[in-house]
């Protein structure tokens, strides 16, 4: 995704949120959740930009991450950090790309989620991406991020989804949920909204070859998204068996 793209995505997608929301106090988990319930400052979710560069870097092997755009997360949403040259599109998912309903991490600063789309889903996927942040950043809870979703979808404001789209998620330094950490390295492939069994995909937590992701798939997003567990980290070294989920 050049310039141009993100420059396009944020004219459009982004005039939903373009009005910021007033702030919202931090409310505290308690002894059943932990984890925040409504935003934290922004601050707990920022990092530096030389380490999320690299980190987004480390969701793909080298040959594809090295020649990829990086975005990274600042006060106003995504920001374009290095211009690539290859189509790919890295950077770093926080917390409330988690699913709406039964989601107790939905606000947990500390989930750190590295990704590389190819071509097809940064044109497609990295919308929903986008959307979502502002709308978090513009201080709206989870109820009402999942409602500007639904009327982002239904005012046409996420690009058809093109046939071929996929991402890696090989990081080792990731975190994406207080369960099993930096989870399994894995690919993850996107079709339309269809039944999980055209691919013969089993619930996360399972040890099935394909497994079907629990966001997305309807609710809002009309993408499904298939996880494919692979056995070694962007780096090379084998993965630890352990439990395939987000």
């Amino acid at each position: 995704m050049n310039g141009k793209i993100v420059k396009t995505i944020t004219l459009g997608a982004f005039a939903l949120v373009a009005v910021l929301g007033a702030a919202r106090p931090v409310r505290a988990g308690d002894a059943k959740n932990p984890y925040p319930t409504t935003m934290a400052p922004i601050d707990q979710y920022l990092m530096g930009r030389d380490a999320e560069i690299a980190l987004a870097r480390s969701a793909a092997p080298p040959s594809i991450s090295q020649d990829a755009t990086v975005m990274v997360l600042g006060r106003q949403g995504y920001e374009t950090a290095v211009e690539g040259k290859n189509g790919f599109v890295c950077n770093v998912d926080r917390s409330w790309m988690d699913q709406f309903e039964n989601s107790p991490e939905f606000w947990n600063p500390k989930r750190l989620g590295p990704v590389c789309y190819n071509p097809q889903a940064a044109r497609t996927l990295l919308p929903i991406t986008l959307i979502r942040t502002n709308l978090a950043l513009a201080g709206k809870s989870k109820a009402e991020m999942n409602e500007g979703m639904k009327a982002a979808i239904e005012k046409g404001e996420l690009p058809a989804l093109e046939p071929g789209g996929m991402a890696y998620m090989l990081s080792k330094q990731g975190f994406l949920n207080s369960r099993c950490g930096n989870c399994s390295p894995h690919l993850m492939f996107y079709v339309p909204v269809k039944d999980a069994h055209t691919w013969g995909a089993a619930p996360l937590g399972t040890d099935a070859p394909v497994l079907l992701a629990t966001h997305f798939n309807g609710a809002p997003e009309p993408v499904t998204e298939f996880i494919v567990p692979v056995s070694e980290w962007s780096d090379g070294t084998s993965a630890d068996s352990g439990d395939h989920a987000h």
